[in-house]
């Protein structure tokens, strides 16, 4: 199988680490990943501020980088769910829609895809789950707790295969941190109350870090956690499935 490492933007800029973890667990596994060196944006943060129709260039660009493969995964589930749900391409839109089929975010691919059973990983800490809302509501990684329904989650069934890690138990295991995107920036009294409110359960609880499928909402607790002098750490899942 073919596989293209999608990186989005934000990841490799400011948490590289994530970025080289998923390329090394994907390997480890026993994938071929190539790494497009031409990528950039997917074009959310546009679509995310009500510019969508400004997105097409993005969307060439990653069909360009992207069409040929069998499969693209990313660590970032944000990402993944904008090009499923809004790639185009104005030049031959039936590829578009083809390749919107192969985008998956990381734990995704390795349930789904690969149907991995075992990872071989350490990782000795009191780790705090964060379900980001695309990445539930969108994607469908877990399910919902509103809803009357059985329970599952994706990142959940990784992280148990980890061993001596200690999965914290939250009192609200799915609420939104108030990150959003461009909401953050718009409404950031808002968000900032309901990303205090999020780390705050993860701190009442005894997480030692706090981990998650997407970067943007562990970068917004980051920012809280530092401002409130905490010890508690945000690592990327895919940090802690390659963690020795």
């Amino acid at each position: 199988m073919k596989v293209g490492l999608f990186i989005p933007c934000y990841v490799d800029q400011f948490f590289p680490n994530a970025a080289i973890a998923t390329l090394q667990l994907l390997e480890k596994l026993g994938v071929t990943v190539s790494f497009p060196l031409n990528q950039t944006c997917c074009g959310q943060p546009m679509a995310n501020s009500g510019f969508e129709h400004l997105t097409t260039g993005c969307s060439e660009l990653f069909m360009d980088n992207f069409e040929s493969f069998d499969y693209i995964v990313a660590p970032s589930g944000s990402c993944v769910l904008h090009i499923r749900e809004h790639l185009k391409d104005e030049r031959d839109q039936a590829k578009a829609l083809v390749t919107r089929h192969k985008v998956y975010e990381l734990t995704s691919f390795l349930t789904d895809i690969l149907k991995v059973k075992n990872i071989k990983a350490k990782f000795p800490h009191k780790v705090g789950f964060h379900q980001s809302c695309h990445g539930q509501r969108g994607l469908h990684l877990s399910q919902m707790t509103e809803l009357v329904a059985p329970a599952f989650s994706k990142p959940g069934d990784l992280l148990n295969m980890v061993e001596d890690i200690e999965l914290i138990s939250l009192n609200r295991k799915d609420e939104c941190c108030g990150f959003g995107g461009t909401f953050c920036v718009t409404e950031e009294a808002v968000s900032a109350k309901m990303g205090q409110d999020r780390v705050e359960d993860h701190l009442l609880n005894g997480a030692e870090y706090i981990t998650g499928v997407d970067m943007s909402c562990l970068m917004h607790m980051e920012g809280i956690l530092k401002r409130k002098g905490s010890k508690v750490k945000v690592i990327h899942i895919a940090e802690i499935l390659n963690a020795e």
